[in-house]
């Protein structure tokens, strides 16, 4: 049984570098085209730029992976069939694992051919013999020793890559991720230790060292102070799994709640944007208590929006509102950036005849805009809200609203004089 899965562990590892020679090829034809098309939506896209966002895109739908994903196989794919020959045939050979493969890609990334060929020369006959965790340490202190710029220069230049990541995790739950230089990191974590440590002597403390780092953190970006397990007052207010929600939330964010949920008849999940299902008890906290959440009520049985807020009366707005919690997302395929922060855009573009009605609008991220704009994907409206989407290879791809919910009923908006909402601006 062991020698069966070292075989099929060598089919995948074979796969996995003819993967990369067909990724490289598809590169290599991209670069050679101009797959650019004339549009009215700004600039018109250089014939690289255009290559690169069809490529990209094409792979991701295809292989269902992120954008990002999908660049770091490409950009891993050119490495390994023209940086990395010797790693590619290891891999072809199924001597080493494409993980093993990825830690001399990202260790050569930025040296100089000749480094390159010496990190790669040192390190691969470990790669055969080695775990990911321990070549990476090989090769992270041999690229030390080998690169040309001082470590000042390639401090300066990775701190302009700091950031912050969000990542959706189970159970009502989420990660929050820091790429910082790392004295500022290490400084944080000793901050944190030591409001934990402090709070630990406090009387009636019974949360564990992790907790209280964890919402000794979390306070201080809410609230900007800490508060001990007896202070229960409105205005400090501990970050405890029972604690109200929303004492320092300033953005506006919505927060589908099942109606019966609410009323505390049901303990249907509520749905909070850009995450997904919450906990019935954590919804009804949000909808009491946090002002800055517009508040959704669904119907308990056919999910059709009941109110999406009284002070929502003009056209443009309220049109708005019900786009973003049918669609949370935007609709190009695979795409998972928030419809808040996204553009809303005419499925058949309105100098086309292109209606603004719910029916032909939808959210897309800045970046998915322009790519509809600026290459040859297209899309058309597949009715009840979806969105079918052909691809410049031919293929084709569906999206689904993420919630279905009833369209506003015309007859009601003509009562109140409401004939057409005004268009965004051009292309929107």
């Amino acid at each position: 049984m062991i020698d069966a899965v070292k075989m099929y562990e060598g089919f995948a590892r074979w796969a996995t570098a003819c993967r990369a020679e067909a990724i490289d090829q598809a590169r290599l034809w991209t670069e050679t085209q101009d797959l650019s098309v004339p549009t009215t939506g700004g600039p018109r896209w250089t014939p690289k730029a255009a290559g690169r966002r069809v490529l990209v895109t094409e792979l991701a739908c295809a292989l269902r992976i992120s954008e990002r994903l999908a660049e770091n196989l490409v950009a891993e794919s050119q490495a390994l069939v023209h940086d990395l020959p010797a790693t590619q045939d290891a891999l072809r050979a199924g001597r080493i694992s494409y993980r093993h493969a990825q830690v001399l890609i990202d260790h050569t990334a930025t040296l100089p051919s000749a480094g390159a060929a010496a990190v790669e020369e040192a390190v691969l006959p470990k790669a055969e013999i080695l775990t990911v965790p321990k070549l990476d340490r090989a090769a992270r202190e041999l690229r030390e020793r080998l690169h040309p710029e001082s470590i000042e220069e390639r401090h300066s230049k990775s701190v302009a890559d700091r950031r912050v990541e969000t990542c959706p995790a189970r159970d009502g739950m989420a990660w929050l991720n820091a790429f910082l230089p790392a004295p500022e990191v290490l400084g944080i974590e000793n901050r944190l230790r030591d409001i934990a440590e402090q709070l630990t002597s406090e009387p009636g403390e019974e949360r564990t060292r992790t907790q209280l780092i964890a919402d000794a953190f979390t306070d201080l970006l809410l609230d900007s102070i800490t508060a001990a397990a007896e202070d229960d007052s409105e205005e400090v207010s501990s970050r405890r799994i029972d604690s109200p929600i929303g004492t320092g939330i300033r953005p506006r964010v919505l927060v589908t709640v099942p109606v019966l949920t609410l009323l505390g008849r049901s303990e249907e999940p509520g749905t909070l944007e850009g995450y997904g299902p919450i906990d019935a008890d954590t919804a009804r906290r949000i909808a009491a208590r946090a002002p800055s959440f517009t508040r959704i009520l669904t119907h308990p049985e056919t999910g059709a929006v009941l109110s999406v807020g009284r002070d929502r009366y003009a056209v443009p707005k309220d049109l708005r509102t019900w786009l973003r919690v049918r669609d949370e997302t935007c609709r190009f395929p695979g795409c998972n950036r928030s419809a808040g922060r996204a553009d809303v855009d005419h499925v058949t573009d309105w100098q086309y005849g292109g209606g603004t009605d719910y029916g032909n609008l939808v959210h897309l991220c800045r970046s998915h805009h322009r790519v509809k704009h600026h290459t040859a994907w297209s899309s058309t409206s597949a009715g009840g809200g979806r969105v079918r989407w052909l691809a410049p290879s031919g293929h084709e791809y569906e999206t689904q609203p993420a919630t279905h919910i009833r369209a506003p009923k015309r007859k009601r908006l003509q009562a109140q004089g409401i004939t057409s909402p005004p268009p965004d601006d051009p292309p929107f």
